[in-house]
């Protein structure tokens, strides 16, 4: 009986962990979904648009309610970008929930670009200036 009590805690705990990973909050959501789409025009070389790294923290404080909220999220977004290029990450800063939700919102918006990037760059690039995440050079 002590046997099987120990193999269901151990499945248990298997079961509870990474594989059921917290859903993002509304917030949280939205930022990364801003933070992705600025970077998605970044990596298509849309012209005439830079980082504001300033803007993106000071959105994120706004959203989530304090700078390290936003360092946190920009952190597991990073973390992501790493770990689906296969390269080192700190996996405490990994969220799978992050992961899935910035390669969905990568795949949509890489789509729009390579689409109609003349379009798309103004359009996506414009929606992150104003967010505060790019500025125009």
């Amino acid at each position: 009986m002590r046997i099987k009590l120990s193999v269901v805690a151990m499945l248990a705990t298997f079961v509870s962990g990474p594989a059921h990973a917290a859903a993002l909050t509304d917030a949280e959501a939205t930022f990364l979904d801003q933070l992705v789409v600025a970077s998605v025009v970044l990596e298509q070389r849309c012209d005439g648009y830079e980082v504001d790294g300033s803007g993106g923290v000071q959105l994120g404080a706004r959203l989530l309610g304090s700078p390290e909220a936003a360092m946190a999220m920009i952190d597991a977004y990073a973390a992501a970008i790493n770990a689906r290029d296969g390269e080192s990450y700190d996996p405490r800063k990994f969220r799978l929930e992050v992961s899935d939700a910035a390669g969905r919102t990568f795949r949509r918006v890489r789509t729009d670009l390579i689409r109609n990037p003349k379009r798309a760059c103004a359009d996506y690039g414009e929606a992150s200036v104003d967010a505060g995440l790019l500025r125009r050079y």
